[in-house]
């Protein structure tokens, strides 16, 4: 679907089918966190979902940021089942490359992530984030619950403000809720990338334009409580 040209999003119908289950398995723990990829997840934890580039780079920001439980890198949005790397990368799927985000909002709120999110990448590239190009690479949040929807539809207007004052063009990122999207867990290779290959490749890479804090702005305090239980 790409070969040069612009990269198009598959219908369901053209979609390649997948599988019913996982063609591969996960491992059981976090290399620098040290706690379990998968649910369940201890009781209080939140998850967030993003999609902002290439997934190695981004779940190293997500990890770095304290309160943050574990992360996982996978795939969300499309329409396979189950699909692997190589299918992803063929642009049949429909999914970008995502992170999921456990995290304790004791310690940082989901405001606080979203300005991680929004500062670590270029959210007006539409198919592409700078020399990765295709449908993977495309900006996404995936909700948890109307709280969650609530104050990253909020993030998103006060990030447009910053953009468009600093000659930026408009955000692409999707806003869609995360229950009908699945997020299917990538290959064991593909978890903590970075750090067992400190010096691999890490496309990730933010405009310079910064979000004011979540605490001193009405966007984030579109949310005052907690966001959404951790689904397994």
């Amino acid at each position: 679907m790409l070969f040069g040209r612009t990269p198009v999003l598959p219908t369901p119908e053209e979609a390649l089918r997948g599988r019913p289950e996982p063609a591969f398995t996960v491992p059981e723990r976090h290399t620098v966190l040290g706690n379990p990829l998968l649910g369940p997840y201890p009781e209080g934890l939140e998850v967030a979902d993003f999609g902002l580039g290439c997934f190695w780079g981004a779940e190293r920001k997500f990890w770095q940021t304290p309160g943050v439980w574990t992360t996982l890198v996978g795939y969300q949005g499309g329409h396979t089942l189950n699909p692997t790397y190589e299918e992803v990368c063929s642009g049949l799927t429909g999914h970008t490359e995502a992170v999921r985000v456990v995290f304790d909002p004791s310690v940082v709120s989901y405001a606080d992530l979203l300005k991680v999110f929004w500062e670590s990448h270029n959210p007006t590239q539409g198919f592409r984030q700078g020399n990765d190009v295709g449908t993977q690479y495309r900006s996404a949040i995936h909700t948890h619950g109307p709280d969650q929807a609530a104050v990253a539809e909020a993030s998103r207007e006060a990030y447009q403000q910053v953009l468009t004052a600093a000659g930026h063009r408009a955000i692409t990122t999707e806003l869609l809720p995360a229950e009908d999207r699945p997020f299917y867990p990538a290959e064991a290779y593909h978890q903590q990338y970075l750090d067992k290959n400190p010096d691999g490749y890490c496309g990730i890479g933010g405009t310079g334009a910064t979000l004011e804090s979540p605490s001193e702005t009405n966007w984030g305090r579109a949310c005052p409580t907690g966001i959404a239980p951790v689904e397994d």
